[in-house]
């Protein structure tokens, strides 16, 4: 049941702009009617899931409504002996993770906070998540949508099977246009089966020693399913930090694969000059689902945090400058570094909420020449709009203009969010 205060404006600010309503329809239909009519009076329209990423992008040029997908959120189709799932786009990851386990399968989706966190909202903000390395990022699973588009039509692409199309997949399309091209409400996926056995392993590194320890990891003959390099976060993760910060493992797989991994892996570590590593097997999916939410855990209006994407290999000079750049500003950080992926989140906070503005806007402005694609994942709200939220300009810039205009003549999706104030 929806309630009032859930649907009160003011729980939807993005920056300093708020809806003049929201909405909560309970059906495709309801949606497409609702959508057809704000298109039809050039009411500016933000789509929310869970609320989780919201935290991306630019602040709306115009908003006007704010139209909640939550309830239209049930699981339509499941042939687990087929590997493959349909779900409405409101259904939280944690619902569909329940879903998938009842038959033995799951999905690597990863997103932050799973029990609000919709399908929906995971896909269009371009979520990827930390095993992506291991088993391929959420696109990788997406087999079939259906769009609310904005004239109020359903578009449709793909379908049940997992070889079903030829030429261009528009349902790629919408993943990660944060609803700025329509507003995803049903999901089609391929699913894996559960690994057998799995294990995390955290690892306290001495002083000196995190150079040594990440080239080690990341050399690893068995790969694990995700390896992190974490300095900070110790409230979000755990309380074991070294002075070099600590290395977090998940190794998945049958048994026998994880015990080797864990000999490795401890054998690796010990020759880079680290002493101990916690083995952690029990309640294994709970504290790994702690270490995702990190991700974007926030210390209220005083903290804002970054994702900086990129090559393995160049994520310890990356975590290297946002770390030059934060002292520049007088700025504490704590950061995620992804040794599988390349990706470094950068969580920057200060002890006064007036200083974090003013330093953060500060440190926005120098990031821009030191660390060009790095992107905004959280903000306060009040100072959302001073900063680059999308980082450097991709060169596909014009073709997605030109797909906006094609899709939304009439600016009324989220116009001005995405990249290039698109």
């Amino acid at each position: 049941m929806t309630t009032a205060r859930a649907l009160d404006p003011k729980h939807f600010a993005l920056g300093e702009r708020f809806p003049e309503a929201v909405h909560a329809p309970d059906s495709v239909e309801a949606l497409g009617a609702l959508v057809r009519d704000c298109n039809a009076r050039q009411r500016a329209i933000v789509f929310f899931g869970g609320g989780t990423l919201q935290g991306l992008g630019h602040v709306p040029e115009r908003y006007d409504v704010a139209i909640r997908v939550g309830r239209i959120n049930r699981v339509l189709e499941y042939d687990h002996r087929d590997l493959t799932i349909a779900v409405e786009a409101g259904c939280t990851l944690a619902a569909l993770g329940r879903a998938l386990a009842a038959h033995g399968q799951f999905l690597p989706l990863d997103a932050p906070r799973s029990s609000q966190a919709t399908v929906g909202g995971t896909l269009a903000g371009g979520w990827l998540g930390p095993r992506r390395s291991a088993y391929g990022s959420p696109r990788d699973f997406v087999i079939g949508t259906s769009v609310v588009l904005a004239d109020g039509s359903v578009a449709k692409a793909g379908g049940m099977v997992v070889k079903n199309v030829t030429g261009y997949d528009l349902s790629k399309l919408y993943l990660g246009s944060l609803g700025t091209l329509g507003a995803l409400v049903r999901v089609n996926f391929k699913t894996l089966p559960i690994p057998q056995t799995r294990r995390l392993a955290f690892a306290p590194l001495p002083e000196g020693t995190r150079g040594r320890a990440l080239k080690h990891v990341a050399a690893l003959s068995i790969e694990p399913a995700a390896a992190l390099a974490v300095s900070g976060f110790s409230k979000e993760i755990d309380g074991t930090e070294g002075p070099d910060g600590r290395v977090i493992v998940l190794l998945e797989g049958s048994p026998r694969s994880v015990e080797s991994a864990t000999r490795e892996l401890r054998s690796a570590l010990g020759s880079a000059g680290v002493p101990e590593t916690r083995l952690v097997d029990s309640d294994v999916e709970v504290a790994f689902e702690r270490i995702v939410d990190a991700y974007v855990a926030s210390l209220g209006a005083r903290s804002a945090t970054y994702r900086s994407g990129g090559l393995p290999g160049d994520a310890t000079p990356r975590s290297d400058a946002f770390v030059r750049v934060a002292q520049s500003c007088k700025l504490k950080l704590e950061t995620i570094e992804d040794i599988r992926s390349g990706d470094v989140i950068a969580r920057l906070s200060t002890a006064t909420t007036r200083d974090l503005e003013e330093r953060l806007v500060s440190f926005d402005a120098e990031r821009r020449t030191a660390l060009a694609g790095a992107r905004v994942l959280a903000a306060p709200q009040a100072v959302r709009a001073r900063l680059d939220a999308w980082g450097a300009l991709p060169a596909s810039l014009a073709t997605m203009r030109a797909l906006k205009a094609q899709f939304d003549p009439n600016c009324t999706l989220a116009p001005g969010r995405y990249v290039g104030r698109i």
